[in-house]
């Protein structure tokens, strides 16, 4: 069964840090691209980060670069998804997604599966 488990949202305060994880199951990690996504209340789900595991080339949402931090451990299948200095703008619901290359991912949209979300909320 494929499996894209997204944890570590909360409640966080403006300025603090959160490390996001989206651990993967039933598919051959390797051969994807993961990416994070984020929906704020009363929007379109946007574009944060995407990696593809195998070479680690990242692409970059508008306005992300700076705080964000995509990393991999291909041991545990797991990517990782680190903010720093979290803002109000950040609270929505953030899912991973998978797709058999960063292109697909990135530029067709072509997301193979999706996780579940996780929340993050942040107080100003």
């Amino acid at each position: 069964e494929v499996q894209l488990v997204e944890s570590g949202g909360g409640l966080v305060q403006a300025g603090g840090s959160l490390r996001l994880s989206c651990a993967a199951s039933g598919f051959s990690f390797d051969d994807y691209a993961i990416g994070w996504f984020r929906q704020a209340p009363g929007k379109e789900r946007r574009k944060v980060v995407g990696i593809d595991i195998k070479d680690a080339v990242k692409y970059w949402g508008d306005s992300v670069q700076g705080r964000f931090t995509i990393s991999s451990d291909n041991a545990k299948n797991t990517v990782y998804l680190q903010i720093v200095n979290l803002q109000p703008e950040d609270t929505g619901i953030y899912y991973c997604a998978a797709a058999d290359s960063l292109f697909n991912l990135w530029v067709l949209g072509n997301v193979k599966y999706w996780g579940q979300g996780t929340l993050v909320i942040v107080s100003s």
